[in-house]
């Protein structure tokens, strides 16, 4: 039989690919609220009229969501991000920078994009700071730059953001922008599983297994792997199923390592099937 180690290292990604621009609309009072009263929206509207940045961003964000009486409308949403995003309003000019992005009531332009998470980044907002870093990270709107990506990505992994922590133990794993440390990128990869990232949770599993950047441990591999596995993670559920075939880190149940196979191989048809159809 093939040796575990061996099959991971040839099957199991150590290094997913970078996760792209998250499309998160920062409404302070509307996070978590299903609609105002029709009173709200009325004040809200009166004050965002009146120059009020906070109400224009809440206001770009219920016509974009389509919240109470608004219709959705993505060019009104992209009109009021402007006005609040123009006065320095860093929830904005990030709210902004995701809707060049995406193309969303605005022609896409990746430009632009890199501009306004800039402007928020420099007010130290965290999820403006890591989707900069990706930009830097792709080449999107501005030069590709490892440096500066890590950089940003360290910004942003510093104030708590998991996905920004993730992607800098990825950077510190392939040396890119930083010099090459395994134990670094355990440290990253650690906080953002512990938010329930599930390639950090896969990526810190792989680290536990090989004892890379940490004291090799089994039993701390397939418990990461099965975590990452149970929300989805291909590799991870084929990664687990070898586990439970070799009775490393788990008991040796050559059921669970066919179910587990048997999981990986259908969602990766699944997947495929829906590459097809779109």
């Amino acid at each position: 039989m093939m040796e575990l180690d061996t099959v991971l290292r040839a099957l199991l990604c150590v290094s997913p690919v970078i996760a792209g621009v998250v499309l998160v609309i920062y409404a302070r009072s509307l996070t978590g609220v299903n609609g105002f009263d029709d009173l709200s929206q009325s004040d809200t509207k009166h004050r965002a009229e009146q120059g009020d940045a906070q109400a224009q961003n809440n206001f770009g964000a219920m016509y974009l969501n389509g919240r109470g009486v608004f219709p959705r409308n993505t060019t009104k949403a992209a009109e009021w991000f402007r006005q609040a995003a123009e006065q320095g309003l860093a929830s904005a000019q990030h709210n902004l920078g995701v809707m060049y992005h995406n193309g969303i009531g605005v022609p896409q332009d990746y430009t632009q994009a890199a501009e306004w998470f800039r402007q928020a980044a420099e007010q130290d907002f965290a999820a403006a700071q890591y989707n900069l870093a990706v930009m830097y990270d792709k080449g999107r709107g501005i030069p590709q730059d490892d440096t500066q990506a890590v950089e940003w990505y360290h910004q942003a992994a510093e104030q708590g953001f998991a996905g920004a922590q993730h992607n800098l133990g990825v950077m510190y794993v392939n040396g890119r922008g930083v010099t090459q440390d395994d134990t670094q990128a355990v440290k990253w990869y650690r906080q953002a599983a512990e938010q329930g990232i599930a390639d950090a949770q896969h990526n810190l599993g792989i680290m536990y297994l090989k004892g890379e950047g940490v004291s090799q441990d089994d039993t701390q591999a397939a418990e990461w792997t099965r975590q990452a596995a149970e929300q989805g993670i291909i590799e991870a559920q084929f990664g687990l199923g070898l586990l439970y075939g070799e009775g490393r880190g788990v008991p040796q149940n050559y059921t669970q390592a066919i179910k587990w196979f048997f999981r990986a191989q259908r969602n990766r048809a699944l997947q495929k099937l829906k590459k097809i159809l779109t």
